[in-house]
């Protein structure tokens, strides 16, 4: 309730759900989980300049019970990606995933088998911000598109279909490669 101006009170009727959902794309809880060139590019935009905390984004927090948001930012070897499972599974429901440049996206120029090709092989991904390394305007964006994703703006699409903790283990151990050649 606020007054206004001649002392009457407004009230603003709105369902429980939309409530919830406005204060969840108003207080992400980044972990941010940056590699290589990436990281940086992570570390400017929660600098002064950019100023994350705008959108709500300010709070980084580099516990996993403690975030919904992870950022991650680089380049992930398969050692890494047990760890990042981990953390990935960690986190309270709902949680949310950005991929950061072309090497958490796809591998990027590093097509080695030490390399994972996309972090979307161990865990589902809801925004992918393009570039190598990608400009603090690209992390924006896409922080301002996942709140319209929590908002209900925008449909999820990987909400149908959860990467399982085998499955993410399989791909991280190349078990799927063994079995195709026996």
């Amino acid at each position: 309730m606020s007054d206004n101006k001649n002392g009457s009170s407004m009230v603003y009727p709105m369902l429980l759900a939309d409530a919830v959902a406005w204060a969840r794309k108003n207080s992400l809880w980044p972990m941010p989980y940056g590699t290589s060139c990436c990281g940086i590019e992570l570390m400017s935009t929660l600098s002064s300049t950019y100023d994350l905390a705008r959108f709500g984004a300010e709070v980084v927090r580099f516990s996993p019970r403690q975030c919904d948001l992870l950022l991650v930012a680089g380049t992930i070897t398969t050692k890494m990606s047990p760890v990042l499972r981990t953390i990935y599974d960690q986190m309270l429901e709902p949680k949310w995933v950005i991929a950061m440049g072309a090497c958490s996206s796809s591998g990027g120029i590093f097509d080695t088998y030490s390399v994972l090709q996309g972090i979307d092989e161990i865990m589902p991904v809801d925004v992918y911000v393009p570039g190598c390394p990608p400009i603090p305007e690209g992390l924006i964006y896409s922080i301002l598109y996942l709140q319209k994703i929590i908002d209900g703006k925008i449909p999820r699409n990987n909400i149908g279909r959860r990467i399982t903790h085998e499955e993410a283990m399989q791909a991280m151990s190349f078990r799927q490669e063994k079995d195709i050649l026996d």
